[in-house]
Formats: structure tokens, sequence, C-alpha cells
């Protein structure tokens, strides 16, 4: 069984910073791709940033620029480095795995999500 664990969010206060972890448990079939997405409260879920199966990575513009996808394949975790974080980034920030066709910030492409964590970015 596949599961993810987030971890590392918490409160900040504008333009400081934090470091999102996510760890992949389980045996999850290779290759996989993983990304972020945020949902803020009465908002739908968007897609944060990616990691392809070959390590391409792809931002979306409002964080591109302020934040860094990275990942751990050998011991299978996946990062998240948010700087400059303004208070439209307060969102529930959530890790998912997928294989297959890799299409960055369509949820549905992603099988295995985690649980979330709690970004609060106060101004």
């Amino acid at each position: 069984q596949v599961q993810l664990v987030e971890s590392g969010g918490g409160s900040v206060q504008a333009g400081g910073s934090l470091r999102l972890s996510c760890a992949i448990s389980g045996s999850i079939d290779t290759p996989y791709f993983v990304g972020w997405f945020r949902q803020a409260p009465g908002k739908e879920r968007e897609g944060v940033a990616s990691v392809g199966q070959v390590g391409s990575t792809v931002y979306k513009k409002y964080v591109e620029g302020r934040f860094t996808i990275s990942q751990d394949k050998v011991n299978k975790f996946l990062y998240l480095q948010m700087n400059t974080l303004t208070p439209e980034d307060t969102a529930i920030y959530y890790c998912a795995a997928g294989q297959g066709q890799w299409k960055a910030f369509e949820p549905g492409r992603y099988k295995y999500w985690g649980q979330g964590t709690q970004v609060t970015v106060s101004s």
C-alpha cells in the first residue's frame, strides 16, 4: 500500500519561508511523477509544482521564482521550498504521485495523495 505523508507546514509572516516534505512509503511502481497541489478555503484544488518521471520540473506562474520542488528518488522524498511567502499562499498543501502520462497539473492523473499540511501566511 502506497502512502504519502506531508510535513513542514506551519504559520509564518509574509516574506518568510517554509520547506515542505513528503515521505512516500510502500511499493510504488516506477517510473512515477510527483507533484504539489494546494487548496485554499472556498477554492478549488490547484497545482503548484511537479516533477516528471525523468526529472523535468514545472511550476505554476503564481509560484515560479519563489518555490522550488525537488525529489530524493533513492529515499522517496519530495520537497517544496517556499520563499517570499504571501497571504495568498495560505492553503492546505498536498503531495501526490502517479504513473503513466505526465500531465503535471491535472489532479485526476495522480493516483496517490497525502492528507495535506496546513500553511498559513499572515500579513
